[in-house]
């Protein structure tokens, strides 16, 4: 049914839910609402708060930790994984912005374009080695796409990520969001991640757009928070922010204001919209576009 935060804590207190498996959207719009919506209800039975569908702003967790004393555990897997991959569980401590550990069972990997595995903190694609049991057998009628999908035995998933010296996986975007600027790959996520960090902001989405000096520039969309008015002095602020926290070259050279950002049924950023929108073309389909 429609969105409303104080239904959704009446089901979770009511139903003395213990575990409860959301999206980062849903969160998203939770983290909007005033305080005394989440203390007025008695969440005690709630003992686990697991994510999926989409990346995990390290933002929701400290939110989470601050107002529910929940660490949210996200987690990663595929409609052809057919189960969990990579996660947090409970008892292994949480990095906010980690997807976690692969699961003892799989074998999870880094690789190149070049099907090199990669080092500890080097970009690369997110593989898992073929053979595991919930392993999707084809796709209906595109047998051609399945076989490519897997190359030396690993499945590519079609994600960009970097594993940590611990083993920790972060996800930086998929093969085709990241954005090539001055010779940098940069993720759109990182920095939309980054902006949600300040109080000012309360959605953003980020694209990559043709520069002609810097290949792709980085340009960034933003929904202000309800009082707060667009000035010379908050952009530098942004800016300032950005730099500190990532670096110059993932600063936005463009940062535009509007009321929504788009978003699919699902919640999740539609950056083609975006990049349509900037580059003033047709976005395509919008069937799934959340109105």
């Amino acid at each position: 049914g429609t969105y409303d935060a104080d239904t959704w804590m009446n089901l979770l207190e009511e139903e003395k839910i213990s575990i409860w498996y959301t999206a980062p959207t849903a969160l998203r719009m939770l983290m909007r609402e005033d305080s005394s919506v989440f203390k007025k209800h008695n969440l005690q039975k709630l003992k686990y708060i697991f994510s999926v569908g989409e990346p995990l702003n390290p933002e929701i967790i400290y939110w989470s930790r601050d107002l529910l004393g929940k660490d949210i555990y996200d987690t990663w897997f595929q409609t052809e994984t057919g189960s969990i991959m990579i996660s947090n569980k409970p008892g292994l401590p949480v990095r906010p912005g980690s997807m976690g550990k692969p699961s003892d069972i799989l074998e999870a990997a880094i690789i190149s374009d070049e099907g090199n595995f990669q080092p500890d903190k080097a970009l690369g694609n997110l593989c898992v080695k073929a053979g595991w049991d919930s392993m999707f057998k084809t796709y209906l009628n595109n047998e051609d796409v399945y076989q490519k999908k897997f190359k030396n035995g690993f499945y590519y998933s079609g994600d960009l990520a970097y594993r940590d010296e611990d083993g920790y996986f972060w996800f930086v975007g998929r093969n085709d969001d990241v954005i090539n600027t001055a010779g940098h790959l940069i993720s759109p996520f990182e920095i939309e991640s980054a902006l949600l960090e300040i109080p000012e902001i309360a959605e953003s989405g980020v694209i990559g757009a043709p520069d002609d000096i810097l290949f792709e520039k980085v340009v960034a969309y933003i929904r202000l928070r309800d009082g707060f008015l667009w000035s010379d002095d908050l952009e530098m602020n942004i800016r300032l922010r950005l730099a500190n926290k990532l670096s110059s070259i993932a600063t936005p050279q463009e940062i535009k204001v509007i009321e929504e950002i788009p978003k699919n049924k699902s919640g999740k950023i539609m950056r083609r919209v975006l990049k349509a929108w900037y580059m003033g073309t047709d976005p395509g389909d919008i069937s799934t576009l959340d109105v």
